[in-house]
């Protein structure tokens, strides 16, 4: 039986070679990049913020945090991402998001699962409205949410925490329209999933993390359900204020 499957695997293979998520080049096994495009993303990873992650050009103390932070403490407990926004990153997000390369969510699944906290008790990936999760197919952020899943055994919910109100893209809007744009938008479904929220730790899943604007409307939701911490955990993180309008919604 295993000697079947891995002759299946070999045919598949020859016939369907893996290829590279940034570039399309052949590779050796799937999920993997080639050496271009590995080399040219940039992991994300201390020496960074202990509040909010963003990363320090040299280390400054386990403790220290950004001015941001300091003058503005954050609802999360952190936001995570496997690598920094860039065009390898972003090619494989926009893929992932809008040509059914549904594949890619375990590719950045498997770079961001060492960054779920060790003390996580459930993954939440930020919802989409019905009307975009039915054009669309899929939500990208729950996708990557299951892999996760299946990497650190903690388990996934799909459902509790849903987004009740439509909102137009956020490409190109300031950070305060982003904010105003999404109040509201999001709520926790009546019934025991709710109720099982309280205490918890929440990894909050997305594919993209910007300006946090999005986020921060469901980590608001979710603290008044009585989760106890919400850190955010995200394939790819825009570092750059400058850039922060460049969005894949």
């Amino acid at each position: 039986m295993r000697a079947a499957g891995r002759l299946l695997a070999f045919a598949r293979d020859l016939a369907l070679p893996p290829r590279c998520p940034g570039c399309g080049e052949i590779v050796g096994a799937a999920h993997r990049f080639c050496a271009t495009c590995w080399s040219s993303l940039r992991f994300i990873g201390p020496p960074w913020c202990a509040a909010c992650n963003i990363p320090f050009d040299h280390d400054r103390g386990e403790a220290a945090r950004c001015a941001r932070c300091i003058a503005e403490p954050p609802a999360h407990a952190g936001v995570r991402a496997a690598v920094a926004y860039g065009a390898v990153a972003r090619t494989v997000a926009l893929r992932l998001k809008y040509a059914r390369r549904t594949a890619y969510a375990e590719t950045a699944a498997r770079l961001m699962a060492r960054h779920v906290p060790d003390d996580a008790t459930l993954l939440i990936p930020v919802p989409l409205h019905r009307w975009r999760l039915w054009r669309r197919g899929y939500n990208q952020a729950a996708l990557i949410a299951d892999h996760l899943s299946r990497l650190s055994g903690i388990p996934a919910d799909r459902t509790t925490l849903e987004r009740c109100r439509a909102t137009a893209p956020l490409r190109g809007h300031s950070r305060r329209a982003r904010a105003q744009a999404v109040r509201a938008a999001f709520r926790l479904r009546a019934g025991e999933g709710a109720a099982a929220l309280r205490g918890q730790h929440v990894v909050l899943v997305d594919d993209v993390y910007t300006s946090g604007a999005t986020t921060d409307a469901c980590i608001a939701v979710l603290r008044r359900g009585g989760v106890a911490r919400v850190t955010v955990l995200a394939w790819t993180r825009v570092l750059d204020d400058d850039a922060a309008g460049t969005s894949t919604d």
